[in-house]
């Protein structure tokens, strides 16, 4: 677990928002990321989490780099995840990759 970055935390987390097409319809959703759990992307391309402790903190912050905020996750048609700062709502709030 100490390999593992904050940046891949989110992301993982971000998967879960994308792991149904009722997220996808409805809108944006609030993640509910809980600050003892971790979550991860793993080299096989599946998700998971991790009930996390405080005894090793200092080492999981690490070489750890926060998420700018303005950052999207997704996955990609070859089964990549992804990620893209930069612009990705219209000026009305709409989402710009969404569906016609």
């Amino acid at each position: 677990m100490t390999s593992i970055s904050i940046k891949t935390v989110l992301t993982v987390a971000m998967l879960a928002g994308f792991s149904t097409t009722a997220f996808a319809q409805a809108g944006p959703t609030p993640w509910e990321l809980k600050s003892d759990m971790g979550y991860a992307y793993g080299k096989d391309g599946k998700t998971l989490s991790y009930k996390m402790g405080t005894n090793n903190a200092g080492l999981l912050l690490k070489g750890a780099k926060k998420v700018p905020r303005g950052t999207l996750f997704f996955i990609g048609q070859n089964g990549q995840l992804y990620m893209r700062s930069g612009p990705y709502l219209e000026g009305d709030g709409k989402f710009m990759f969404g569906s016609n």
